[in-house]
């Protein structure tokens, strides 16, 4: 469909049809220079430093707007450890034995977080697919699980990848056509939690403290709508963190340690949500 057709007919050309209308003029210097170029198409303009309010905009309008097309209406946000190999599988990221092992015996989680993207996604198939959508980072771990699992029942899901120093492609399971890239995490974390009906927090590191702390925030400042936040795996988050003490010491009010809940299995989490949303 022509743009125009969808989008409302108006008398001045569209920008695509003046692209194309530049990759047919003839090739001389002129046209070969860079200030010649259509200011969107210019690579090296549009990188610059003076451009970064541009490409934050560019970079929350390209998701939205496919999101909203797809019709996808909420969430189910899914943070973790990369590092977390499946059962049965090599611990990669292990730098010594006692690492090895407990990565080995935490693998586990990957299997509960594969199982909880299934009962996400098959409640989600109800919407056909428009609410409960699974999200992650899109990279390996927990968040490979649960683009996984989503996959498992035939359901799409999300991934949110980002740039980062070391090579981190997609992982195999994320539906293509949902498959993003970020330059700016604080573009990034904005879309994991528009849509959010819930936020599952399986066992990780920065990357995962980082996601679940400002999600918390948000929500005790009263900038988020109360969702289920929950935690998988009890005793791994009890000594991970320790919210009782922050609110023995008056860091935060008493009460605010309720916001979370935890879960072990899939199942359990799930049911969490089923009551909080009457499902």
């Amino acid at each position: 469909m022509n743009p125009m057709e969808k989008n409302g007919w108006s008398p001045l050309p569209h920008s695509h049809e003046d692209l194309e209308r530049t990759r047919k003029q003839p090739d001389t210097p002129q046209t070969r220079a860079p200030t010649y170029q259509l200011a969107w198409t210019d690579e090296e303009f549009m990188t610059r430093r003076e451009l970064r309010a541009v490409r934050l905009q560019l970079e929350l309008l390209k998701p939205e707007m496919i999101l909203a097309e797809r019709g996808i209406r909420s969430t189910v946000v899914m943070f973790g450890g990369a590092r977390l190999p499946e059962p049965g599988g090599e611990a990669w990221a292990a730098k010594n034995e006692v690492q090895k092992k407990n990565l080995e015996a935490n693998s586990k989680y990957y299997q509960e977080a594969r199982n909880f993207a299934q009962l996400c996604s098959k409640q989600s198939a109800i919407s056909n697919y428009e609410e409960f959508v699974v999200v992650t980072g899109g990279g390996p771990g927990v968040m490979e699980a649960g683009n996984r699992g989503a996959a498992d029942v035939d359901a799409p899901s999300i991934g949110l990848n980002i740039v980062l120093p070391h090579e981190q492609a997609p992982n195999i399971y994320v539906t293509p056509e949902l498959c993003f890239n970020f330059h700016y995490f604080a573009i990034r974390k904005m879309h994991f939690v528009m849509r959010a009906k819930a936020v599952a927090v399986f066992p990780g590191g920065f990357g995962t403290m980082d996601e679940f702390f400002e999600t918390l925030t948000l929500i005790q400042t009263g900038r988020m709508e109360r969702v289920p936040i929950i935690l998988f795996g009890k005793e791994f988050w009890q000594k991970a963190i320790n919210l009782d003490y922050l609110a023995e010491q008056g860091t935060i009010s008493p009460g605010d340690q309720d916001i979370i809940e935890y879960a072990d299995t899939a199942d359990e989490a799930w049911d969490i949500i089923s009551r909080f949303y009457e499902l």
